[in-house]
């Protein structure tokens, strides 16, 4: 059982399964308890997912594939590293990482907030559907591959074809870009544009003017077919 210190519920992961772990996290949301912190995930996958109630849980340590996904209005923090598609389909809340995250970070997520306080691997952003990615370090090839709305922020370099078949949405990169995908092109920057990023990275000890931010966006090139166009398509698909 669950082990309550004050206010904060301690949960500890050593003698749990993955099912009892997430079965006793939606049932202390259920009943309205704030905070848990979690200790002993030893790297589990598919740790707290699709929690459907305000609370605030706080790994001790590193989790595996899939943390956090489905979630809508629970608040996570991973004190060590993630696997692949951290976030997968968040609808609200917010989850950060303190260290890296590997593939497919943030993917489909509809809303809420991810921030990666590290590296991301390939394919962030992938299907991003509305929420906002912020990743302060590098992110691998093929990020917010088909990108659908929402907002990625990257304060280190992208790898190859960055925004490939973007459909909307807005990607704000501080490094260098090694390519862009089919259909995105660079926007220049505004006021408006610096005073969001300053604002969203204030909080996580960034500063937004430390940076050489590039915008990326859709350049709707793609969104009708056009025989002419073909070479286009190919390279896309």
């Amino acid at each position: 059982m669950p082990e309550t210190i004050l206010s904060k519920t301690v949960l500890d992961c050593a003698k749990l399964t993955t099912r009892e772990i997430n079965q006793q996290l939606k049932a202390l949301a259920s009943e309205g308890i704030e905070q848990v912190e979690v200790v002993n995930p030893a790297g589990r996958h598919n740790l707290a997912i699709a929690l459907e109630h305000p609370i605030t849980i706080s790994f001790q340590g590193s989790v595996g594939y899939y943390c956090g996904g489905l979630c809508d209005r629970a608040t996570i923090e991973i004190n060590g590293s993630c696997g692949w598609s951290v976030g997968e389909n968040l609808m609200s809340g917010q989850i950060t990482v303190q260290g890296n995250a590997s593939a497919n970070a943030g993917a489909s997520a509809h809303g809420g907030k991810i921030c990666i306080l590290g590296n991301a691997g390939p394919r962030a952003a992938i299907s991003l559907k509305g929420a906002t990615l912020i990743v302060s370090g590098n992110v691998g090839h093929s990020s917010a591959f088909m990108m659908q709305q929402g907002r990625f922020i990257i304060c280190g370099d992208a790898g190859e074809n960055l925004g490939d078949s973007i459909y909307d949405g807005q990607i704000f990169v501080g490094g260098t870009i090694k390519s862009l995908g089919a259909d995105a092109r660079l926007e220049p920057m505004t006021a408006q544009d610096w005073e969001m990023l300053t604002q969203e990275l204030h909080p996580l000890g960034l500063d937004a003017k430390a940076y050489e931010f590039k915008k990326i966006v859709c350049a709707q090139e793609l969104y009708h077919f056009k025989a002419k166009d073909f070479s286009k398509w190919k390279d896309a698909y």
